[in-house]
C-alpha cells in the first residue's frame, strides 16, 4: 500500500523561478530564451554577469555564454551552472568550465535537448511524482468520469496539487461535467503534436482552473485524435509536478490509452453490482492488466435487488476498493451544475475521502460516519438501499 513517504501529499505552491541566464552574445540569448520557453519557465537574464549578478546564488540553474566567464571569476562556487561555448570540445572553453565550476560544457544547437531537459528539472525540483490513480467504467454509463471528477474535486479541496485529465474523446468533456466549459485555457487539441518534454508548471498554467484544480478536457470541436507520443508527454508533466493526477479511462484500448495505462499506479474499476455489468467489466480489465499492475474494483451500488458486497471483485478476481452507495440526489445535483464531489458530506464525496486517506496518508481510513461501507477494506454500518440512490 503506498505510504505517505511515497507520495506526500504535497500541496499546491507558487510557480517555480527560472534560470538565470549570463551572456552578452544577443543571437545566444535568442537561444537561449526559445529553450526556456520549452521547459515552460521565464528565466532572468544578466548581461552583464559578476560576482554580483542577480540570482547567482538562488536560481536553480544558471547558463553562462563563454564570453562572460571572466566577469564570473569573482563570484562563489554553486552547484548548477552550465557553460555554452561555441567549439564545446576546445580545451580552452574546458579550462573556463573548471574557473567558475561549471558542470557541463555545451554547444548549441547540438546540445539543445539535452538542455531544455536540464532546464525543466532545475525549475520543477526534484519531488515525488504525483500518485495518479486511473478510473475505467466496467460498462457504458457506470458513472466513471463522475468518480474520476469527484476524486479530483476531493483531493483539491485537501489542499493536494491536482490535475484532472479527460483521456476520453467521445466522452462529451469533463469540463462540462463540472460547469467550465466557457473557461479559458487549453484543451487537448493544443497537445496534440506535443512531442519530447513537456513543463510540468506551464501545463498546469495553461489548463483551465475549476474549483481549486487544473483540469485537461476536450473542446467542443470535431473529436481529435492524440498521438501516444502527445499522451506520453503531457502525462509525464502531470506527474513531474507532484501531487495528484486522476485520468479518466475509455474502455477501448488504443496507443495513446496504452500510454495512459503505463503510467498510473492504481486502477479503479467502477463495476454496477449487477452480473451482466460484471461479465461486460471482465473484458474491459483483461485489456487494462496487460498494461496497468494495479487494478482494483469499486462496487457501485444499484437499485434493486444486486450482487452481495465484495462478489463483483471476486468474479473478477481482482482486490475490492469498496462499495459506492447509491445516491438518490447525485443525479438532481448534477442537473443544477453541482460538480461531482462538492458536497463534503455526499456519500460520494466521503466515498473518495476515505479513498485518499488510504492512500495519500498511508493509514486505514476511519470508518464511515453514516453512508457507505468497506471504503478500501475495513466494513462499516449500511442503510437500507431503499434509502441510498447511486452514481449517474
Amino acid at each position: 500500500m503506498v505510504g505517505s513517504s511515497d507520495w506526500g501529499g504535497t500541496k499546491r505552491d507558487a510557480q517555480e523561478p527560472g534560470p538565470l541566464i549570463v551572456t552578452e552574445d544577443e543571437n545566444l540569448l535568442d537561444d537561449l530564451l526559445r529553450l526556456c520557453a520549452a521547459a515552460g519557465t521565464m528565466p532572468t537574464v544578466s548581461h552583464a554577469g559578476g560576482a554580483g549578478a542577480a540570482g547567482w546564488d538562488t536560481a536553480p540553474l544558471v547558463i553562462v555564454g563563454e564570453e562572460c566567464v571572466h566577469r564570473l571569476r569573482g563570484a562563489g562556487r554553486r552547484p548548477g551552472v552550465v557553460l555554452i561555448g561555441q567549439h564545446p570540445d576546445d580545451t580552452r572553453v574546458w579550462q573556463q568550465a573548471v574557473e567558475i565550476g561549471a558542470e557541463r560544457v555545451l554547444g548549441l544547437p547540438g546540445g539543445e535537448s539535452w538542455l531544455v531537459d536540464r532546464i525543466a528539472d532545475a525549475v520543477e525540483g526534484d519531488r515525488s511524482p504525483a500518485l495518479t490513480v486511473g478510473v475505467l467504467g466496467g460498462r457504458g454509463g457506470s458513472g466513471a468520469s463522475t468518480l474520476a471528477c469527484a476524486l479530483a474535486v476531493t483531493a483539491a479541496r485537501q489542499g493536494h496539487r491536482t490535475i484532472l485529465i479527460d483521456a476520453d474523446p467521445l466522452g462529451g468533456g469533463l469540463d462540462v461535467l463540472l460547469g467550465g466549459e466557457r473557461e479559458k485555457g487549453l484543451r487537448w487539441p493544443a497537445f496534440a503534436e506535443s512531442r519530447g518534454r513537456v513543463g510540468g508548471g506551464a501545463l498546469a498554467e495553461s489548463l483551465p482552473r475549476l474549483h481549486e484544480l487544473r483540469v485537461l478536457s476536450w473542446d467542443r470541436g470535431e473529436s481529435v485524435t492524440i498521438p501516444p507520443q502527445a499522451m506520453r508527454a503531457v502525462m509525464a508533466a502531470a506527474r513531474r509536478r507532484g501531487g495528484v493526477v486522476v485520468v479518466d479511462l475509455p474502455r477501448r484500448l488504443d496507443g495513446a490509452v496504452a500510454e495512459a495505462l503505463t503510467q498510473i499506479d492504481v486502477g479503479l474499476l467502477l463495476v454496477p453490482a449487477e452480473l451482466r455489468a460484471t461479465v461486460a467489466a471482465e473484458r474491459v480489465a483483461a485489456s487494462a492488466r496487460t498494461l496497468l499492475r494495479d487494478l482494483r474494483v469499486v462496487a457501485r451500488e444499484v437499485p434493486g435487488p444486486g450482487l452481495p458486497d465484495g462478489e463483483p471483485a471476486r468474479l473478477l478476481s481482482l482486490p475490492p476498493v469498496g462499495t459506492l452507495p447509491w445516491d438518490p440526489q447525485l443525479a438532481d445535483a448534477l442537473g443544477r451544475g453541482i460538480p461531482p464531489g462538492a458536497h463534503p458530506r455526499s456519500p460520494l464525496s466521503r466515498f473518495c475521502t476515505e479513498f485518499w486517506a488510504r492512500v495519500l496518508d498511508g493509514r486505514e481510513a476511519a470508518s464511515p460516519r453514516s453512508e457507505g461501507r468497506d471504503v478500501l477494506g475495513a466494513g462499516a454500518g449500511r442503510r437500507s438501499r431503499h434509502e441510498e440512490g447511486g452514481l449517474s
